[in-house]
Order: C-alpha cells, then sequence, then structure tokens
C-alpha cells in the first residue's frame, strides 16, 4: 500500500491578520485558528497579511549571510562523516560572490557552529489525541531558544579575493580543502583553502573581528582555455582530482591531476549545440560523466572514447538548467529545467528513458540533488524560492489519506492537487537557509 503525503502536512506556512501583531511580538509569531498550507504562485496574500512558518516543520531553521549575494555554495565534506544524530552540528562550506563591483568580490570560506535543535515526531502526538493548540508550546520552546545564548548558531567567516563574480564553486570529494571556482571573467581557478578552513576549525566561541578582512591568495592553478565564461564544473568521485568544466560556448575541458597540479586537454568535448549548463561525473564510472545544456538535451560522454557524447536524451522543452546523477541508484539522473519542470531519467532505456516529470514549480528550476540516505528521494530548488523535498516511491491511497485526515482533524487542510511525491515545501529568499536534516548534501 502506498503512502500518501502526510509529510508535506507539515509544511504549513501560517497567516498572520496583521503585520503590526507580527513585527511587535516574536519574530516567529503564529496566528490563531486553523493552518493552512500556502501555495506559492497559487495563493495571494490579503492586505495586512503575511506569512508565517510553522515551527512544527523543522528541527532546526535558521537564515544567515556572507555579505554580498552568492549565486554558488558548496558543503565542505569534513570528518563528522554521514550520519549525525546527535546536536549540535557544524557545517563548513564555501560561497562565491555576485558583487557590484569585479574588485569586491571573494570567496566565502564560513563554518556554522552550535546548530541546535529538536528531533520531533512525524505526528505531534497533541494533535492525534485532539489538542489542536500546538503552537502555544512552539512559541515558548521558541522564546526559551532566543533568551538562552548557548543555543545561538556561530558564524565564522573568511573571505578570499576572487577576481570578477563566482558563477560557481565546488569543493573536492577527496581534498575537500581544494575548491574550483568558475568565474564571469571567463577563467577557472582551483584554490587551496586549507590555511583558511583550518583557522575556522580552531576558531573559539565568538566571532573574530578580522571576518571582515578580504585575504590576498593566489590560486593553484587557472586555466583561461576556454573561448566564454561558464557555469558547468564537477570533480570526480572516484578519481582524486579529476575535473570537467564547460563553458557558454558549448565546449568542455578535461583536467587530469598530475603530482602537484594539473593537465588541462587543450581540445574539447563538444557536442552540445548551445551552452553547457552542468556537469556531473558517475557515481559509479570513473571514465563516464554527463552534460546537459540550453539546447534542452542531456549528453553522457565516455573520456576513453573520443570527444563526441556517446549517449544523447532530448530531456526538456527548455533549458536545461541543473542535473543530478543518483549516487544510490545509478540508472538514474534528474534533471531541472529553465521552464519550472523537473525529470528523472533511466539511463538503460535512453529510447523510452522518462520515469517521471513534474511542473509543480512556477519559475526555473536552479539546482536538483538526490538524497545520500535514501535513492528515490531528491531536493529541488528554484527561483520562485522554493526548496522541496520528494520521495519518488510514494503513491496517493486515498484510504489512507482519509484516515490520516481524521487524525490530524483541521491540521490536515492541504489541498487535494498537491503532488503525493511531495514531502516538504520551504519557501525562503535573500539569505542561505541550512535546514538541519533535511541537507541531502553530505
Amino acid at each position: 500500500m502506498g503512502r500518501t503525503i502526510k509529510k508535506a502536512r507539515k509544511a504549513k506556512p501560517k497567516k498572520s491578520k496583521k503585520k503590526t501583531e507580527a513585527s511587535s511580538s516574536s519574530n516567529h509569531a503564529v496566528a490563531s485558528g486553523p493552518a493552512k498550507v500556502w501555495q506559492p504562485g497559487v495563493d495571494a496574500l490579503e492586505d495586512g497579511e503575511e506569512l508565517q512558518f510553522d515551527p512544527e516543520a523543522y528541527n532546526y531553521l535558521r537564515g544567515f549571510g556572507i555579505g554580498w549575494s552568492c549565486l554558488s555554495f558548496d558543503v565542505v565534506r569534513d570528518q563528522l562523516r554521514l550520519v549525525r544524530s546527535e546536536f549540535p552540528h557544524t557545517l563548513y562550506g564555501v560561497a562565491g560572490t555576485q558583487a557590484e563591483k569585479a574588485s569586491l568580490n571573494y570567496i566565502g570560506v564560513f563554518k556554522l557552529s552550535n546548530i541546535n535543535g529538536k528531533k520531533r515526531e512525524p505526528i505531534p502526538a497533541s494533535a492525534v489525541d485532539g489538542d489542536t493548540d500546538v503552537d502555544s508550546d512552539s512559541s515558548s520552546d521558541e522564546e526559551d531558544e532566543e533568551i538562552n545564548e548557548d543555543t545561538k548558531p556561530i558564524l565564522h567567516l573568511k573571505k578570499v579575493a576572487h577576481a570578477g563574480c563566482v558563477n560557481r564553486i565546488r569543493s573536492m570529494t577527496q581534498k575537500p580543502h581544494i575548491c574550483a571556482t568558475w568565474g564571469d571573467t571567463g577563467h577557472v581557478q582551483v584554490w587551496d583553502l586549507s590555511s583558511f578552513l583550518n583557522s575556522l576549525a580552531e576558531s573559539g566561541a565568538s566571532a573574530p573581528k578580522e571576518d571582515d578582512i578580504i585575504h590576498k591568495h593566489l590560486p593553484m592553478k587557472v586555466f583561461s582555455g576556454h573561448k566564454d565564461e561558464g557555469y558547468a564544473i564537477d570533480w570526480s568521485p572516484l578519481v582524486t582530482g579529476r575535473l570537467v568544466s564547460g563553458d557558454c560556448n558549448k565546449c568542455i575541458h578535461l583536467w587530469e591531476p598530475t603530482s602537484n597540479n594539473w593537465n588541462v586537454d587543450a581540445n574539447p568535448f563538444v557536442g552540445h549545440t548551445a551552452s553547457v549548463e552542468d556537469l556531473q561525473w558517475s557515481p559509479t564510472e570513473a571514465d563516464i560523466f554527463a552534460s546537459c545544456s540550453v539546447d534542452g538535451t542531456i549528453s553522457i560522454w565516455d573520456v576513453r572514447t573520443g570527444k563526441k557524447p556517446s549517449i544523447s536524451v532530448k530531456a526538456h522543452k527548455a533549458d536545461v538548467n541543473v542535473i543530478s546523477w543518483n549516487r544510490l541508484a545509478s540508472c538514474m539522473i534528474a534533471s531541472g529545467c529553465d521552464d519550472g519542470s523537473f525529470s528523472v531519467h533511466d539511463l538503460r532505456s535512453i529510447q523510452d528513458s522518462l520515469v517521471a516529470h513534474f511542473e509543480y514549480h512556477k519559475k526555473a528550476i536552479t539546482s536538483i540533488e538526490w538524497s545520500p540516505h535514501e535513492a528515490s528521494s531528491l531536493a529541488v530548488t528554484s527561483e520562485d524560492h522554493q526548496l522541496t523535498i520528494w520521495d519518488l516511491s510514494l503513491e496517493r491511497d486515498t484510504e489512507e489519506e482519509a484516515e490520516f485526515r481524521a487524525k490530524m482533524k483541521e491540521q490536515a487542510n492541504a489541498p487535494d492537487d498537491l503532488p503525493p511525491q511531495l514531502l516538504f515545501a520551504h519557501q525562503g529568499r535573500f539569505c542561505v537557509h541550512i535546514i538541519a536534516e533535511q541537507l541531502f548534501h553530505p
């Protein structure tokens, strides 16, 4: 029997009747009355209304910024392993800025520590027992958290000067202190950020004043062989130091590591008819990588067999912005489109590869990532300011859903047309949001 969309019931942004009421109390003020699932791009706010998130939907939610807007960031893998079941958590990351002046750009190397949260039941006991007034408990918990200084997260930041805006940044799997950046200057650069990460690891409880200093630091390698700027770049998870970079001029270059540097093949891989938007290495085959393009296709390449794609699939009717290769089911690859749709393809059946196609998001898909825990789950972000989490193994079961609605009473006030595969929706903007135990990147 397929599961219902019960998990989606937890994502319930709430309305407050007046902005003045919300602003005069806690930042997390919650209106009284039954909650409603908010659908961005579908529902509209009335005069004097604003959205409030439901704290019961999150183990932890916190927003932060590193200065200028960032088009790309990556989680830096550490020694704490993938499964992190006990709070507090610590997170290391890198991000690249899009400053208003080229000279003001930098790589932000950051550490977010003292991430505290709570484990929650899938269905609150109070809801099953018939007590629907869960907001008061949630509000009191949040007030206690705000009063207790020990529960506040700590952000430490190091800024490394970067020539021009950073289109994309990626940390190497095997050596996380090595990062590659794609700049709008048309250069791909590789950086050793170990000194900054080591400094962050030794940082104390308070953020130092030197966080505002932009450090001068030379890259290990600068490649200027691309004829245009680009966004596509990926490190191999199987061959340490192997890299591919793709540009807006349809070309893909292969980087092979040497003892202390890289040899970049000047003869590019060419097969797309428009800009290469994203690249990803196979999780199981060391010589295979995938690409996607503005031409609407996904291509599979084998570095041993020449400079043309081995497979090419027409995946979307518009630009394919991003792809993600499933690490737990390596025959599956997901893609996100400029029209707001995303798809899943099975590479074992090229002629009829489409497994799933969703048109939930209202604007362009900006990132997509399979879960490292469950082969059927993936996260999607969009320019409609949503992050959604999906489980493709789910099917709608009307009997089970009716039983769940009866248990939840008015709290299960969700639209009937939500896809059953949709588990969770987060809406936010202007800052990086870290959602504990929902972040798919290990």
